[in-house]
């Protein structure tokens, strides 16, 4: 018995010994590798495993050491054979959570944090770097529940409020997120990160101000910060300081010039500023840079369609859609650009498209309901417009276009107090005219007040409401009519109006305005209620008499003509016809044709000088007064849709107007006479949307006036 208790007394006396020496090489093996002296520290922790083979602890350290020099598979597999001889410390588990990390492993990078923090609760650094993981593998809100808990440990931690920001950011949870980098930034005045992001936030707020403020302090603490330049152009360019937002995408690329978000970008503002050769430019440019840039694809396609290049339109957007299938955005440019091409029913496939894959896509249903229209499918345009506003009520695009269908189809009353909202469209013709006198709409009383009426939009369009002026002034008001320069002289012939007024020129003091078509809504126009059906304007006797002479003596019946205008109406060329197919309405003989239009367009000139029996006196229309007066020498005119029709309705001569299949909403549906006009006759494409069967019944039914002699 006493040999055995000497042994066993031996035996612990040599491990204790073994222990202690042990324990001090480790720590020396420690202090080496604290001061960076790896080599020497691996020697002792491989020295200690020659002794210890199980020492977990020098396994452990291995790990560490094989991660510090990029072994990181080294580091799990020495880590994992010490958890294998000891699974309680939680550091094991966080420093092999980082190797796993390294290698992109990052379920089990996860799972290893997950494995310290079971171990260790408050393990601050572990819940951080799972945080990272969660984010590098989507999982957000279990990332925010981390950061969330590593803020509530250390509440001093700045890059965790930041990170927890983001985090929050991409949940869309917003303000959290800015109450998150705002703390980032209390305890770090200088944290580049936090105010660059917190900009981003409120750019998606579209607190574009607030944006612009913190990209300002980003630039601050880094001047040479692209990406918060180009962020800072994204937020001018909504508040529409196009110049200045350009001015940052140029600074933007000169920091950066591969930089191709921000050439992208800038081409979107150059669109916006009608520079649209150099828009398509920029875009070019960042496909040039990056060639799978689906986004600047179906940006260029935009544009290109408003450069009716429809054709080299598709391809673009075809491109987007072939780098990004789900990319509703092309689907609804394509749709756009076969819209031009009035190819409306593979554009409803495509706004279907887009509608499919982005379900709340206001502007697609919107842009939807204009092919629609266009295909007579006026139910299903109205249910497509109010779907949009559904989604987006403040849409001036869906509640202009629905206006536009409602009253196309008669409905006057809904359709007028849907017209207003033409004020709100970026791309409407007419400026608001923002006077601080109230704007009339029919409720105040006009007794002994002076209200002014102004033009806008089209010559047209003021020919066709400035009737109103009569209505106004039988309400006891002062009538001030504000006209463009080429109607003030026709004008003089109006009646209601006290006092007529160029456009441009200083205004007379006035208590109410109005614009000429926000008329029909203050007086609730209806189709039967539509005022001056007769002459209410008309040509001023001297010059009536001096363009008779001008023409000389009437032999045969004088038609006037018109079919093309100059104007920049998106849809004109649907409009408007080449002389040399408009003739083929014109009977040859028996005859006397005079040219209404002033200009000509540079592809008629020529078969207007070979065209036999057309008199033109172009710059001898120096306003529409003189048009006035030539109409009042002829018997009959035969227009396509442009202004001249609207003068000679005006003035109740006799005038026959070719329409397209789906015309301007003024001249409705299914009727060929109009409740403005009642002096006009219309003639309408069928739907096969071409103009050989309207010049055909022009012919013929000219040739049966000259038979009947009906002149």
């Amino acid at each position: 018995m006493s040999n055995e208790f000497e042994t066993n007394s031996k035996q612990k006396s040599l491990q204790k010994q073994l222990a202690s020496e042990t324990k001090a090489k480790l720590q020396q093996g420690v202090v080496f590798h604290q001061k960076g002296d790896l080599t020497r520290a691996k020697i002792i922790y491989e020295e200690i495993l020659k002794m210890q083979p199980e020492h977990f602890d020098s396994l452990h350290l291995l790990g560490v050491l094989a991660y510090q020099k990029a072994d990181y598979q080294g580091s799990v597999d020495l880590i994992n054979t010490a958890i294998k001889i000891y699974s309680k410390n939680p550091m094991f588990y966080y420093n092999k959570g980082l190797a796993h990390q390294a290698l992109k492993q990052l379920e089990p990078a996860i799972r290893s944090f997950g494995k310290a923090i079971e171990f260790k609760p408050d393990y601050v650094d572990a819940h951080y770097n799972r945080g990272l993981t969660f984010v590098e593998v989507g999982q957000l809100s279990s990332a925010a529940l981390d950061f969330r808990r590593v803020t509530e440990l250390r509440p001093d931690y700045a890059e965790a409020f930041s990170n927890l920001g983001n985090a929050q950011k991409e949940l869309h949870h917003l303000y959290e997120a800015l109450k998150s980098y705002d703390k980032a930034i209390e305890l770090d005045p200088n944290f580049l990160d936090a105010y660059y992001n917190r900009g981003l936030t409120y750019l998606e707020l579209k607190e574009f101000e607030a944006a612009i403020e913190s990209f300002n302090l980003a630039i601050k603490l880094e001047p040479n910060l692209a990406e918060a330049f180009c962020n800072r152009g994204l937020a001018y360019q909504e508040i529409n300081q196009w110049e200045i937002s350009i001015e940052n995408f140029n600074r933007a690329i000169e920091l950066r010039p591969n930089f191709a978000e921000a050439y992208s970008n800038r081409g979107l503002v150059l669109r916006q500023m009608k520079q649209l050769e150099a828009s398509v430019r920029d875009f070019d440019q960042a496909i040039e840079l990056r060639s799978n840039f689906a986004e600047a694809y179906s940006n260029r396609g935009l544009v290109l369609q408003e450069l009716k290049q429809l054709e080299a339109s598709i391809k673009s957007c075809d491109k987007a859609i072939q780098l990004e299938p789900k990319f509703a955005e092309a689907f609804c440019n394509r749709a756009l650009a076969l819209q031009g091409l009035k190819q409306l029913e593979a554009s409803i496939e495509n706004f279907n498209q887009a509608i499919k894959l982005n379900p709340k896509f206001s502007e697609a249903y919107s842009n939807r309901s204009i092919s629609q229209k266009d295909l007579k499918l006026l139910d299903e345009a109205v249910e497509s417009c109010d779907k949009a506003i559904e989604l987006d009520p403040n849409s001036a695009e869906a509640h202009w276009n629905k206006s536009l269908v409602l009253l196309l189809s008669g409905d006057l009353n809904a359709g007028w107090e849907l017209f207003e909202w033409r004020w709100k469209r970026d791309s409407f013709t007419s400026p608001k005219r923002d006077f601080s006198q109230p704007l009339w709409v029919g409720l105040e009383s006009l007794k002994d007040k002076t209200i002014l009426l102004h033009s806008e939009q089209g010559l047209g369009d003021t020919i066709q409401f400035s009737r109103y002026a009569k209505l106004v002034a039988e309400l006891g008001a002062r009538v001030i009519l504000e006209v463009p320069k080429a109607l003030v002289s026709l004008f003089e012939t109006l009646e209601g109006v006290s006092e007529l007024i160029t456009k441009g020129t200083k205004l007379p003091v006035f208590d109410f305005h109005s614009p000429l078509l926000s008329l029909p809504l203050a007086f609730k126009t209806t189709e039967t209620t539509i005022p001056s059906n007769d002459a209410y304007l008309h040509s001023q006797e001297n010059k009536t008499s001096i363009w008779e002479k001008r023409l000389g003596k009437k032999t045969t019946p004088r038609v006037g003509i018109v079919w093309s205008s100059l104007s920049n109406f998106r849809n004109d060329s649907y409009r408007s016809l080449k002389l040399k197919e408009f003739l083929e309405a014109l009977p040859k003989n028996g005859i006397e044709y005079i040219c209404l239009q002033k200009e000509i367009k540079e592809g008629d000139k020529e078969a207007l000088a070979s065209a036999q029996g057309i008199r033109f006196f172009g710059n001898e229309l120096k306003d529409f007064s003189e048009t006035a007066a030539l109409i009042e020498n002829i018997d009959l005119v035969v227009s396509t849709c442009t202004s001249v029709p609207h003068l000679s309705g005006a003035m109740h001569k006799p005038t026959w107007l070719l329409l397209s299949c789906v015309p301007d909403w003024r001249w409705m549906l299914n009727r060929n006479d109009s409740p403005w006009y009642s002096s006009v006759k219309l003639y309408r494409q069928d739907d096969t949307r071409n103009w050989a069967g309207v010049l055909e019944k022009i012919k013929t039914d000219l040739e049966d006036l000259l038979s009947k002699k009906f002149f």
